[in-house]
């Protein structure tokens, strides 16, 4: 008796155990499944952040794409529109000094006024120098340009041709993207030749160093002044259409 009462004593131990044991596994399987739902929702959450991110680099990298492709257009027009000027300004300096006339040569003597006078330069030569210098811009040999007009005002710095060439040199100095003596030949023109009819030109090619230097309160002012001071200028006119677009 004392025997079947130990054994069933020691079975309901065991049973006890196992149940305990079976209580730790399945609290065991539910913090395991705790922990990889947990797990799962945070790389499911670290998933679309970095797929949001590279939504917004993409769309990013499209934007800076779409901008530059504007900045490239608006160069090229730039520089188309500077190219048609200088085509235009080319051919028209070239009829007109067809137009213009000649005069001889001055023999350097006092013309009667008994004071040595300047002898005048030799408007032949003169031309030749000047249209040598002029074909090299046409030829897009922009730095040989520069030199040849600043030789030239150098040695005819009271020809008539001077406002021309210091005009060109401007130009010349501007296709070399060097705006800093670009705007500073140009200026010349301005100051020493205000009644030249390259000074309202020159005013306009000022405004276009000034913008391409990135000053529009310089450029919005050298296009006002233009307007003021040459306002019947073919010049004036493209001031006018500028000023509009801003």
């Amino acid at each position: 008796m004392r025997r079947l009462r130990l054994a069933l004593i020691l079975a309901a131990l065991g049973a006890g155990q196992a149940q305990a044991g079976l209580f730790d596994d399945d609290e065991a399987r539910r913090a395991l499944a705790d922990f990889k739902a947990r797990t799962e929702a945070r790389f499911d959450q670290q998933g679309k952040a970095q797929l949001e991110l590279a939504n917004q680099i993409s769309r990013q990298a499209e934007e800076i794409a779409r901008l530059r492709g504007q900045v490239e257009t608006l160069t090229y027009e730039l520089e188309t529109a500077t190219k048609r000027q200088q085509d235009f300004y080319l051919d028209l300096d070239t009829r007109l000094r067809k137009l213009e006339p000649q005069p001889a040569a001055a023999a350097g003597n006092d013309g009667g006024s008994g004071a040595p006078q300047k002898p005048a330069g030799d408007p032949a030569v003169e031309g030749q120098e000047y249209e040598a210098a002029l074909n090299f811009f046409k030829g897009n040999k922009f730095k040989e340009a520069a030199a040849a007009f600043a030789t030239f005002l150098q040695k005819h710095p009271d020809s008539s041709l001077a406002p021309n060439a210091q005009f060109w040199l401007g130009n010349a100095w501007y296709a070399q993207r060097d705006c800093r003596r670009a705007i500073e030949a140009q200026s010349y023109v301005t100051t020493k030749w205000p009644d030249s009819p390259k000074a309202p030109d020159a005013m306009l090619a000022i405004a276009t160093c000034q913008q391409e230097m990135g000053n529009p309160t310089g450029v919005k002012r050298t296009l006002e002044t233009l307007i003021a001071k040459y306002p019947n200028s073919p010049a004036a006119e493209s001031a006018r259409a500028r000023l509009k677009k801003k």
